[in-house]
């Protein structure tokens, strides 16, 4: 069986933070930016896969979700506790420099971690985890 991951989802809050950090910081092109009466979705991805993508969504947006749990997850969002995701590149520590450089939110400088891999992390405009590990 073959399956992959073709979308991830994230929230956001301020799509035009988002789309600095997504597109401007990590390179990522847009491929849809959708708006909704006061609402809009962004689909980023890297340019060379154009098999993964990651929507960026308004927080909540399903009118299922109650104003209680809307209330929850925006808490959560201010928290970072929400959602994340892990990236991978080759070169972590041009990645890194180039985020930095971008002004985003570092939670922890390239780290040699006890499990064998090598990461760092930022906190996107949102408060989401970007976690990017490097491959070998």
């Amino acid at each position: 069986m073959d399956i992959t991951i073709n979308t991830s989802f994230l929230p956001h809050d301020d799509p035009e933070a988002s789309l600095a950090f997504y597109r401007d910081g990590l390179g990522f092109e847009v491929r849809k930016d959708v708006g909704y009466n006061d609402m809009r979705w962004i689909t980023v991805g890297p340019p060379a896969r154009p098999d993964m993508n990651i929507v960026l969504t308004p927080p909540a947006a399903d009118p299922g979700v109650t104003d209680d749990e809307r209330r929850t997850v925006t808490e959560m969002m201010a928290k970072g506790t929400y959602a994340g995701i892990m990236l991978a590149t080759t070169d972590l520590n041009a990645v890194f420099e180039t985020l930095v450089a971008s002004g985003a939110d570092v939670m922890q400088e390239p780290t040699d971690q006890p499990w064998g891999s090598r990461d760092c992390a930022f906190r996107d405009p949102a408060g989401n985890t970007v976690r990017i590990q490097e491959l070998p």
